[in-house]
């Protein structure tokens, strides 16, 4: 069964104890959490604040992910504020290498972040040190986009990757994800599914997450 992670970037900020509790008591595995800057994407979400308070109630891993310019610069922060993996953009680091060895040495499971034009190949020679990579299934920076197909074959090329090298790798897509292009992506290779606005927005977001789950 596949890893599910609601976005929490979809929640509902005026009750958002209550969707965190919701995720708590679902069969989720995950609180995706989308960290923005207004820099590297064009929206701006939460600060560190907002993560500490999802921490303090979150009965599960925080699943961090930095779509920020200069990500080692709060890598320290989001570990101690109780971040279970950190994801980083490839697109965004120029030391990626340094980046990932430094979020492994600050107790935190490290992966890198792909963007929808970014080719897979580009992790040759990364992807020993990659716990997870995270496929961007739609542009960053906003909910409720439309699922890019082309991300199909990024997982299966990644996927025939991970299994060349030994490696266990996880592989996690993020965007667009529903319950057709979640099945498709489970059957390509994908092991974990980020899913925001079909969640949240559901009138029983927990039915949905056990659907997403058994796929």
């Amino acid at each position: 069964m596949p890893i599910i992670a609601p976005s929490i970037l979809a929640a509902d900020f005026a009750n958002l104890q209550n969707d965190i509790e919701m995720v708590n008591k679902s069969q989720a595995d995950w609180f995706h959490i989308d960290v923005m800057d207004g820099v590297f994407v064009p929206n701006i979400s939460f600060g560190m604040p907002v993560i500490e308070s999802i921490k303090k109630h979150a009965q599960k891993p925080l699943d961090v992910h930095l779509m920020i310019v200069q990500p080692e610069r709060y890598i320290e922060t989001m570990a101690n504020i109780g971040a279970h993996l950190i994801t980083v953009h490839q697109e965004a680091c120029t030391h990626l290498h340094r980046t990932l060895a430094q979020i492994k040495e600050a107790g935190c499971k490290a992966g890198v972040v792909l963007n929808p034009a970014t080719p897979v190949s580009i992790l040759e020679d990364i992807l020993l040190d990659c716990d997870m990579v995270l496929l961007m299934s739609v542009n960053p920076g906003y909910g409720g986009q439309k699922f890019i197909p082309q991300t199909l074959n990024k997982v299966k090329k990644l996927r025939q990757m991970i299994s060349e090298k030994g490696l266990n790798t996880l592989i996690e897509i993020d965007g667009g994800v529903n319950m057709e292009t979640g099945k498709a992506l489970v059957e390509a290779g994908a092991d974990a599914l980020v899913a925001g606005s079909f969640v949240f927005s559901s009138p029983e977001p927990a039915e949905v997450i056990a659907n997403l789950k058994s796929l």
